[in-house]
């Protein structure tokens, strides 16, 4: 999806990382949940975010530690939202490269509006990323954003909307596996809760059409137990 705003939600607790995630779901934006600090790393080293919401006191790898280092890899915003609210915690993390604490419990539309105010404050100090293509092309498999017209070897394919956006994600990043929560989430932007038949039946009438508009040809893998690729 394009210009889609992606925040990374790093919290343990699974009743305030759905709250989190709903305000962020709310705004517009797409949220990801992650319940320590290693599964929050490894989502940061699959792809780039837009902001990261951090509890400080996470399994595997503290807030603290995990603040590091998001900070050794880029600028990336990042909110603290934490139960440690005294003053010295609040300034340790500052000067560790925090671009805001938010102390828990928390009112909605205050961390609601902390989240708008810190992104456009990001986005007026970041350069204008390269415009996105118009284009998205992989082997014979060509997507054409403006006209939305979907070729396989020369062959239009006709896909429904959901469809469209499967593959449009899918070429978005030619050589990234997308679990069937990604694609969920991104797609039908509701959070994932292990329903894999929805996500099955889009992709198999996916790949029956492509495969109808260009016979002998395969665009997608399934990388079994994980999700679905391009074909390299």
């Amino acid at each position: 999806m394009e210009n889609s705003i992606h925040i990374l939600v790093a919290e343990d607790d699974g009743d305030i990382s759905r709250l989190l995630c709903s305000i962020i779901r709310k705004s517009g934006y797409l949220p990801q949940p992650a319940f320590s600090g290693t599964e929050a790393l490894l989502y940061l080293e699959k792809q780039p975010w837009s902001m990261v919401l951090l509890d400080l006191m996470l399994p595997g790898m503290t807030g603290e530690e995990l603040l590091e280092r998001i900070r050794l890899r880029g600028s990336v915003p990042v909110i603290i939202i934490s139960a440690k609210g005294e003053q010295q915690t609040k300034v340790s993390a500052l000067r560790g490269g925090a671009d805001d604490f938010i102390t828990k419990p928390f009112d909605i539309e205050e961390v609601s509006a902390r989240i708008d105010s810190l992104l456009r404050r990001f986005a007026q100090i970041t350069p204008p990323a390269a415009s996105v293509p118009h284009i998205l092309q992989h082997k014979g498999l060509v997507l054409d954003c403006d006209s939305q017209v979907v070729t396989a070897e020369g062959t239009e394919a006709v896909l429904t909307a959901r469809e469209y956006e499967i593959l449009k994600l899918l070429l978005s990043e030619a050589r990234k596996v997308f679990t069937k929560a990604n694609l969920y989430e991104s797609v039908w932007e509701e959070p994932y809760y292990g329903d894999d038949n929805t996500v099955n039946v889009h992709m198999s009438n996916l790949r029956s059409k492509l495969a109808k508009a260009a016979p002998g040809s395969e665009f997608i893998e399934t990388v079994w137990g994980i999700g679905y690729r391009l074909k390299a």
